[in-house]
C-alpha cells in the first residue's frame, strides 16, 4: 500500500476531540448522525466489505520473520500498510453499526500486526518506507494518524480483549513521538504532516516536547501564497493533506489561525473543478500533476470548516462530493467515531461558482468557467491549454516545433491583457567558432574531471555566429465558453510545427484520420473535428496539415491518450478553436 493512498484506504485520518465513550457513543444516535447518518451508514458498509480481505492478506505462516505483518504489491512486508490494517480493524471494532462492533475476533490480527510493527521500528523509533525513504521521521507521521486514531478509539472501548492491543499501541506511539521531537523532513507538506501527528500524540499523551517541536516548525509560517495555494501546488494528494494536518493542530491546539490558510485554500480550490467534478491537476509540482484529479480527500476539510463556519458554499461543496466522488471511503470512518460533530447536518447550500473567469498569477493559471464548458490556461507548462464540456476531456493542447531539438513550447509567463491571455517563448539557437589562441593557451577546455569527462562544457568560451531565433505567441481569448488559440510563431523560417490536441481515452473522435505507424494519433486535414463521450461533445478546428512530422526531435512523448496533430511551418499563424 503505497504511502500517498495510505490516508485513505486506512482509517488514517485526523480526530478532532480527544476520544471518549461520548464520541463513539454519539454517532449512534440519531441526533448525533443527523443529515449525515446515511454517509455514515455507507462508510461502515464500505469498510465492513474490506475486513475480510484485509484479514487475508495478513502474513500467518508460523515462525515467518515478519509475522503478522502485510505485504505490498512488491511482496515486501511493511509498517505502513500493517498500520492500515490495525486502524481498520480498530474502527470497525468499535463503530456502532458495523457487523465487527466489539467483536474480540478482531483481537489477536491486531495484536499480531503491532507486534510485526514494533519488530520492524527502528530503535531510533522511526520505520522504514521501503519505496525510497529509511529510518524516515515524515512516513512515520504519515502512520501516526492512523494509529493514534486507533488508540483513542480501542482506549474508549469496554471490551477487555482489546488491553493488550492498547498497550503495545501505546508503545508504538511513544517510540514514535520521540522520534518525531528530534526528526527532520523532506518536503513542505511532511512539516505539517509531523505537526498533526504530534498533536495526536499530545492529545493521548501530554509531553511539552510535543508541543515545543510543532512550534519549530509553524515559526516558519505556512507556505500559502495569494491566491490560496500551497507550495506544491498538489490538488489531489498534498493540498488536501496539508488542510487535514492544519486542522488538526488548530483544534488539538487551540490554534484558530492555521484554519485561515485552510478556508484560502478551499476558498481557492471551488475555481478549480471542472463541471464533472474533477480538479485541475495540471499545474501541481509533484506525482499528480496532469493526472486525473478527484475532489475525495477534500471532503473532509469542506465538512470541518462548513460546519465550523457554516459556510453554505463549502457545504455545498460537500454535497457535490458525495455525489460526484462519494466519501464513502472506509479512511472516513475514524473521522465520524472520533469526532461527534463531523456527523451533524450540514448548513443549507450557498450557490457555487460555475461562470467565472480568474487568474490564479501565483500559479501562472488562468481558470475560466462557463457551466459545462471550463478551460484551463497554464504556463510554465508544456500542457498551455485544456478543456473540458462536462465530462468530455481535452486533456492538454501542445505544441513542438523542430527547433534544434528545444522547441517545446513552455511559456516563461502569462500575460492578461484586454480581455486576452497571453503565452510566449523565445529561443535561440547559435552555431559555435573556433576557440582562440589565448583560449587554447589556458587549457581550459581540456581540462578532466576525476570522472574521466571533460570539468567544463567549451560553449561557455565560444564566439556564437549564424544565430537563429524563434519567437512563438499564443492569445487566448473566450465567449460564451467559445475559445480561440491563436498561434504566432516568427523568426527562422521554413521551421516545422506540429499542435497536439490530446484527448482523454474513452471517447470517439468524428472527422480525423489516423496517423500511419503511430497509435492513438490522427490528423485533422480540414474543417471541424468532434469528440464525444456520451451526450457531450467537444469540436475543434479548422484543420490544417502541411506536413506529417508529428513527433518532433526535442519534444515531449506523445499524451497517453487519443491525440489529434494538426501541422505548418514557420512563419506561422494559425487560429485554433475549441469549443
Amino acid at each position: 500500500m503505497q504511502r500517498r493512498q495510505f490516508l485513505l484506504s486506512s482509517a488514517a485520518t485526523a480526530s478532532l476531540a480527544v476520544v471518549g465513550p461520548r464520541a463513539v457513543a454519539a454517532v449512534s444516535s440519531p441526533a448525533g448522525a443527523g443529515a449525515g447518518d446515511e454517509t455514515l451508514r455507507a462508510i461502515i458498509r464500505a469498510h465492513d466489505e474490506q475486513i475480510p480481505s484485509l484479514l487475508a492478506k495478513q502474513e500467518r505462516r508460523a515462525g515467518h520473520r515478519w509475522f503478522g505483518g502485510l505485504a505490498n504489491e512488491h511482496g515486501i512486508h511493511t509498517v505502513a500498510g500493517t498500520n492500515g490494517f490495525v486502524a481498520a480493524l480498530a474502527a470497525a471494532a468499535c463503530a456502532p453499526g458495523s457487523k465487527y462492533f466489539r467483536s474480540t475476533d478482531l483481537a489477536e490480527p491486531m495484536l499480531a500486526g503491532l507486534r510485526y510493527m514494533l519488530k520492524a521500528q527502528h530503535a531510533d523509533g522511526t520505520v522504514d518506507y521501503y519505496a525510497t525513504n529509511f529510518h524516515s521521521p515524515p512516513d512515520l507521521a504519515f502512520i501516526l494518524e492512523g494509529t493514534c486514531p486507533a488508540y483513542a478509539l480501542l482506549r474508549a472501548s469496554p471490551v477487555r480483549e482489546f488491553a493488550p492491543v492498547i498497550a503495545e499501541l501505546a508503545t508504538f506511539i511513544k517510540r514514535a513521538a520521540d522520534a518525531l521531537v528530534v526528526g527532520g523532513v523532506h518536503t513542505p507538506n511532511h512539516r505539517w504532516v509531523v505537526c498533526a501527528a504530534l498533536a495526536w500524540v499530545n492529545a493521548l499523551f501530554p509531553d511539552p516536547r510535543y508541543g515545543a517541536r510543532i512550534d519549530q516548525w509553524l515559526a516558519e509560517g505556512i507556505d500559502l501564497d495569494p491566491d490560496g495555494q500551497y507550495t506544491e501546488k498538489s490538488t489531489t494528494v498534498y493540498s488536501p493533506i496539508v488542510n487535514r494536518a492544519l486542522i488538526t493542530v488548530a483544534r488539538f491546539l487551540d490554534r484558530p489561525a492555521l484554519l485561515e490558510p485552510v478556508r484560502k485554500n478551499l476558498e481557492m480550490t471551488l475555481f478549480y473543478v471542472h463541471p464533472d467534478g474533477e480538479v485541475v491537476t495540471e499545474a501541481s509540482r509533484r506525482q499528480d500533476r496532469a493526472t486525473r484529479g478527484s475532489m475525495a480527500r477534500y471532503y473532509y476539510s469542506y465538512r470541518t470548516l462548513a460546519l465550523r463556519d457554516g459556510n453554505g458554499r463549502f457545504a455545498a461543496m460537500c454535497r457535490q462530493i458525495e455525489r460526484s466522488a462519494a466519501p464513502r471511503h472506509p479512511g472516513e470512518l475514524a473521522v465520524y467515531l472520533t469526532e461527534p460533530d463531523f456527523a451533524r447536518a450540514l448548513p443549507p447550500d450557498a450557490p457555487l461558482p460555475t461562470d467565472y473567469a480568474k487568474v490564479f498569477a501565483h500559479s501562472s493559471l488562468a481558470r475560466i468557467r462557463h457551466g459545462p464548458a471550463s478551460g484551463t490556461i497554464l504556463a510554465g507548462n508544456s500542457t498551455l491549454f485544456s478543456f473540458r464540456k462536462n465530462s468530455a476531456a481535452l486533456e492538454a493542447v501542445r505544441f513542438a516545433t523542430a527547433f534544434f531539438g528545444k522547441g517545446q513550447f513552455t511559456s516563461d509567463m502569462l500575460e492578461f491583457r484586454d480581455g486576452r491571455y497571453i503565452l510566449r517563448q523565445e529561443l535561440d539557437g547559435p552555431y559555435f567558432q573556433p576557440l582562440t589562441k589565448e583560449q587554447i593557451a589556458s587549457g581550459e577546455h581540456t581540462k578532466m574531471a576525476p570522472n574521466g569527462t571533460l570539468a567544463t562544457n567549451s560553449k561557455a568560451f565560444r564566439a556564437r555566429s549564424e544565430v537563429q531565433t524563434l519567437t512563438a505567441t499564443v492569445e487566448v481569448t473566450e465567449s460564451g465558453g467559445k475559445f480561440s488559440l491563436a498561434f504566432s510563431i516568427r523568426g527562422t523560417e521554413h521551421v516545422p510545427v506540429a499542435i497536439e490536441l490530446a484527448f482523454r481515452h474513452g471517447g470517439a473522435l468524428h472527422g480525423v484520420e489516423p496517423v500511419t505507424d503511430v497509435k492513438d494519433a490522427f490528423f485533422l486535414r480540414a474543417g471541424t473535428g468532434r469528440y464525444t463521450l456520451g451526450a457531450d461533445t467537444i469540436e475543434f478546428g479548422p484543420g490544417l496539415v502541411e506536413h506529417t512530422y508529428t513527433q518532433v526531435r526535442g519534444a515531449l512523448p506523445k499524451w497517453d491518450g487519443q491525440s489529434v496533430y494538426l501541422t505548418g511551418a514557420t512563419p506561422f499563424d494559425f487560429t485554433l478553436k475549441i469549443s
